[in-house]
């Protein structure tokens, strides 16, 4: 994963998200409304899928294009098979 602000960015980002599932148990504790804890989670799932994006988008602007940049035709098999997975993985 890039160094730097992305990175402050991305940590940032995880640390509301730590917050905003904390504010679902709270929520659960208290025995608040369902249709109001759904909202809170899916406002939480939203943000990690944010964070997984962007993850995902730096991982294609460095690594994979390094690989496809390269000369080795294995690598560049390598790292097709690996973004062929992630992404069967993901949608699970």
């Amino acid at each position: 994963m890039k160094k730097g602000t992305d990175q402050k960015d991305k940590l940032i980002a995880l640390r509301r998200i730590e917050g905003q599932v904390r504010g679902v148990q709270k929520m659960v504790e208290e025995q608040r409304y369902c249709v109001d804890i759904l909202y809170a989670i899916g406002a939480a799932i939203g943000a990690l899928r944010n964070v997984e994006n962007n993850i995902l988008k730096d991982h294609l602007n460095a690594c994979v294009r390094k690989a496809f940049t390269g000369n080795s035709k294995r690598d560049k098999n390598a790292k097709l098979e690996e973004i062929h997975r992630i992404f069967k993985d993901l949608r699970r």
